[in-house]
């Protein structure tokens, strides 16, 4: 390379973008040494003790670790060397990006932008330093803080949110970007890289791009249509499980909406559309995230309703190791925990479920099941497991009303009406009559369950409502006075009939 080319290579700084298709960082990059004719290279900064700080599961840094060094491989084939960074945390990216820039020439870098404060706060850093970041908001299809209402504000509930996002959306050219050409000749097959830090294997779900642009055409055509009647029912295969592939973006929230459109197009204009459901999950995790970056707050453990700061949590850690390991006695709770224990996945009618129980029937403060939910699934994300847990206990944005306690016991008579689910993950259960499982009564001096091992419900549900809806009417306006702040110790919408709560 000449002199007069210095400074004019071209570095990806991949993060929760680890694919080769419809990344626009990567696209940017190398037309931009197209332009220059010169190099692009790629980087990637693994670092365990922040990952530690923000909870991420082991199952996660397991699927990260595997599709990062598939993507290595896939970019050595395009002529792009990828360097693998091991430091400890964000406060090390400053000083090493820099070095490696000055080391290698770069002109400029291509990342994508992220909603949390503490990645921001990154960013902001290092282009404070004077590197030449130019960031993509592809976390998104519609960047955050570009669907505003008429104010100028960011909407504080779901439903005009979602109304505006589509109608924004309708006038975008939703077409996705190709894999890049090959830059220069293929490069020797990169080493694997194993990270340092604990993790739990992943293996059930497969990497790579193509497996998962697959399993997004699968559910498109064979299962989106029946999305809005199967979703709830746990023992049915009908939701899409792509979420882990979009958390650390395998595949991009663009794809998934192209492929939804490509089977149903009116689904952005009529509500009656059967693509209309499985793309309103897909704007709930966009409103998820311009919060984030709309309100900082919500990266810090802070409620969105300030008043909810007047809750007194009773946060009993018997009752919350007896949640997370599945033994709270009913049995949709603890067989959702279990699925999560075991497989690091929850269906999200289940997530619901046992948020509900823990932060209404236990009074468990929602931060405690929030990172226990992080530290295990492998789809784990702030944006949408801060919005779900919050939703649930009523501390959130447009959540649902305090006084609004799930029922688990008709929760598991509706939608898991033949104990399929159940049993799968409760074999204490398998022989105990359907009717006793769905008409739970707590007694006092039988064993509710015969023989089993299983346990007695941990708490009366008649007892856990009343009890729940008085303290948390704290968070109704006006009613009450701040007694203490909440210890800090470490979703879609529902139907609101009697049934389901009561």
């Amino acid at each position: 390379m000449s002199n007069t080319d210095l400074r004019n290579n071209a570095l990806v700084w991949f993060r929760h973008d680890l694919r080769l298709e419809d990344n626009q960082a990567l696209v940017a990059a190398c037309e931009y040494a197209e332009t220059h004719q010169s190099d692009v290279r790629a980087i990637f900064f693994v670092t365990p003790k922040q990952w530690a700080s923000h909870d991420v599961a082991p199952i996660q840094l397991d699927f990260i670790e595997r599709q990062l060094n598939q993507i290595a491989i896939e970019l050595a084939e395009l002529g792009i060397p990828m360097d693998i960074c091991q430091i400890n945390d964000f406060s090390e990216v400053t000083g090493l990006l820099s070095q490696y820039i000055s080391d290698w020439q770069i002109g400029r870098v291509f990342a994508t932008s992220e909603p949390e404060f503490n990645e921001r706060c990154r960013d902001a850093s290092v282009i404070a330093a004077g590197v030449n970041l130019i960031l993509k908001p592809q976390h998104c299809l519609l960047a955050p803080l570009s669907v505003l209402n008429l104010a100028g504000e960011m909407y504080k509930v779901f439903t005009p949110f979602a109304k505006k996002w589509r109608a924004i959306a309708k006038r975008e050219a939703i077409q996705t970007l190709p894999r890049p050409a090959a830059q220069a000749a293929p490069l020797p097959k990169p080493s694997l890289v194993t990270f340092n830090c604990e993790k739990r294997c992943s293996s059930q779900w497969p990497i790579g791009e193509q497996a998962a642009q697959q399993k997004l055409r699968q559910f498109a055509q064979q299962k989106a249509a029946d999305y809005q009647d199967c979703r709830d029912f746990p023992a049915i295969d009908a939701t899409s499980q792509l979420s882990a592939y979009l958390v650390i973006g395998i595949l991009s929230p663009r794809q998934c909406i192209q492929a939804l459109l490509s089977h149903y197009p009116d689904a952005l204009v009529h509500d009656e559309c059967p693509g209309r459901c499985w793309l309103n999950e897909l704007i709930w995790r966009e409103f998820y995230r311009h919060l984030l970056v709309a309100f900082p707050k919500l990266s810090k453990s802070s409620n969105f309703n300030v008043l909810a700061d007047n809750i007194v949590w009773r946060n009993d850690p018997h009752e919350f190791q007896a949640w997370c390991q599945g033994r709270t006695g009913y049995p949709l709770v603890d067989a959702a925990m279990r699925q999560l224990n075991q497989t690091g996945w929850m269906h999200n009618r289940l997530r619901m479920v046992t948020a509900s129980f823990l932060t209404k029937h236990l009074l468990i403060d929602w931060r405690w099941g929030e990172r226990y939910f992080k530290q295990n699934l492998i789809d784990g994300d702030l944006a949408a497991n801060n919005g779900g847990w919050q939703w649930s206990a009523g501390t959130g944005c447009d959540a649902q009303p305090y006084f609004r306690v799930f029922n688990p016991i008709s929760q598991c008579e509706k939608f898991d009406p033949t104990g399929a689910f159940i049993r799968t993950y409760l074999p204490e259960l398998e022989s105990v009559d359907l009717k006793l499982i769905h008409k739970l009564k707590i007694h006092s001096q039988a064993k509710l369950f015969g023989d089993t091992d299983y346990a007695s419900p941990i708490v009366d549900h008649k007892f856990a409502r009343t009890r729940a809806i008085n303290v948390l009417s704290a968070m109704k306006k006006g009613g009450a006075e701040i007694r203490h702040k909440p210890q800090l110790d470490r979703a879609s919408s529902v139907d609101l009939d009697k049934e389901i709560f009561g």
